[in-house]
């Protein structure tokens, strides 16, 4: 199946959605004779109303949202004001200052976003096990309530993630929540896995792309397992690396040949190393917008877009992370936008904003986070952006690749004191080593170095305080996670298992204490459910 069919079915789920959100304990006016009191579901609704759990996933790359939140608070990118905006009252910059408070615009999305998905699979589990949505066999009906289970699992992994006791809401039953410990989510993701996975489809690719299937749920369990200790104070190391060799030994997927492939705006639904992923179309389904954010507008001539990126863009490499790739790591150029620019035909491009009729020559080098020009900090180059798109990208986003299936067993394997780390992490390199292959090559020793990140606070290009240096143990480890899946929403959660994320200076950032682990709960949360608490130290 293509994509674009793909699409089109979230899309009709839209519909689904619209009907199966109406709600008859409110005094509603109803605009339309159509109401879920009175409509009649069929078999064809089946698969629509399934799908409509997954739009929520469809805000994860945009600026005011979870992917900010996961890449803009840590030492691998960030968002500085430029001479076109970009300010927004400041909610990127307190982001990447550690700064954000329960108003934040950011923050209050994500939890949004979240929920939306955990209600939306409450409500079609319902629908679906009471008769009211029929399934077209048993098998399908098994297949589907698997699926809404297991997504569940995922939004509330987001929410277990990010901020720590929160509700655990199963039903559409209207009662205002309490909040629910972190390990008991924790359990409660743990034991949902292990009843879906064995009766979600197993089927990857077709009508399942895009969609939570057997291998995306076991790539789910072994993230969660690998974060276990920071969940709930034990480690569960061994756990993750069971569910690594599950997809592994399947012998299902592979590596792709080159690094770009994952990332391409066509034909990613037949690779075998994306395991699940966020599909998008410029027209049918919007979201993709990481061009818009971080380009310089010039920029649209060499790409032959049919919209202009935002003014000088924001969304930048972090000086420091961009001095840690090592010579002739051939990701460099595939994830980041650097040099001199030219259009679509050869011709120069130049600068429009501070350095009119210069040579628009994109370099690494950033002052701080407070103001950056339109020709400073590298751009983002890992998502293709095909001519003629809009505001919008067909590019789809990956969530779980193989290569983190490689790279989570690597990490175990170290953790737990065991061999073969080098290898796993060595045939991931291979790939951004082509030109010379020996320098792929990496040992289980060498990934228990330090890191090669120049950590400390950065004043005017130079860094006048380095804080916090203390040996990052696994630090070799935590550098080839940052090369490999920058831009891909891992790096909060990977800074914060490394004993970075709270301890660590970099560019304008300093530490502001470790409780910022997790993220406060929106305030407008709290207003509306006094059954609520703040999450600690978190003041408004």
């Amino acid at each position: 199946m293509k994509k674009y069919n793909i699409i089109k079915w979230f899309m009709m789920s839209a519909i689904s959605l619209s009907v199966i959100s109406c709600d008859n304990s409110l005094d509603e006016v109803v605009y339309s004779s159509v109401t879920e009191q009175n409509y009649n579901f069929s078999e064809e609704d089946f698969v629509p109303t399934l799908l409509s759990i997954y739009p929520p996933l469809r805000a994860f790359p945009q600026h005011w949202g979870f992917w900010t939140t996961q890449e803009s608070t840590t030492d691998e990118i960030v968002m500085p004001p430029t001479a076109t905006g970009w300010d927004d009252g400041g909610i990127y910059r307190v982001m990447h200052y550690h700064l954000w408070n329960s108003e934040h615009k950011c923050i209050e999305g994500m939890w949004g976003c979240f929920y939306e998905g955990i209600l939306l699979c409450n409500k079609v589990i319902e629908q679906i096990e009471n008769g009211k949505i029929p399934a077209p066999s048993s098998t399908l009906k098994e297949q589907g309530l698997a699926e809404l289970r297991a997504m569940r699992a995922y939004y509330y992994w987001m929410v277990c993630d990010n901020f720590g006791d929160a509700p655990l809401v199963t039903t559409m039953e209207q009662v205002l929540p309490e909040k629910t410990s972190r390990k008991e989510i924790f359990d409660f993701i743990v034991n949902e896995l292990k009843i879906s996975i064995p009766q979600l489809n197993d089927v990857h690719s077709g009508e399942m792309y895009g969609r939570m299937n057997k291998w995306a749920g076991i790539a789910l369990l072994a993230n969660v397992y690998l974060n276990a200790e920071i969940y709930t104070g034990d480690a569960h190391w061994e756990e993750c690396i069971a569910q690594c060799d599950e997809i592994i030994n399947s012998g299902i997927f592979e590596l792709s040949s080159n690094y770009k492939d994952a990332f391409r705006a066509q034909g990613v639904e037949s690779s075998k190393e994306v395991l699940f992923t966020i599909p998008f179309d410029k027209v049918l389904g919007a979201g993709n917008i990481f061009h818009m954010v971080s380009w310089q507008s010039e920029l649209r001539k060499k790409f032959d877009l049919a919209a202009t990126p935002w003014g000088s863009g924001t969304s930048m490499a972090i000086t420091q992370f961009i001095d840690t790739y090592q010579e002739g790591d051939s990701r460099l150029d595939d994830t980041w936008l650097h040099g001199q620019q030219y259009d679509s035909e050869g011709n120069m491009l130049y600068g429009i904003y501070e350095y009119p009729g210069e040579p628009l020559i994109i370099n690494k080098d950033i002052p701080n986070a407070s103001y950056v020009t339109e020709m400073q900090g590298y751009r983002m180059n890992k998502y293709e952006v095909e001519p003629g798109t809009t505001d919008n990208s067909n590019t789809d986003m990956p969530l779980f690749r193989y290569a983190q299936i490689l790279m989570m067993k690597a990490e175990c394997l170290l953790r737990t004191n065991k061999s073969g780390a080098g290898e796993l992490v060595t045939a991931v390199r291979k790939r951004a080593f082509k030109d010379n292959p020996s320098k792929a090559i990496v040992t289980d020793d060498q990934l228990k170095e330090n890191s090669s990140y120049n950590y400390g606070y950065v004043d005017n290009y130079i860094v006048s305080d380095p804080g916090n240096q203390d040996i990052v143990p696994y630090g070799r480890m935590y550098d080839e996670l940052g090369w490999e899946f920058v831009w891909e929403t891992l790096r909060r959660r990977d800074a914060i298992r490394f004993g970075v994320f709270t301890k660590k200076s970099w560019l304008s950032h300093k530490p502001q204490g470790d409780y910022r682990t997790v993220f406060p709960i929106p305030e407008k949360v709290l207003i509306s459910n006094p059954m609520l608490s703040q999450n600690p130290n978190y003041t408004k």
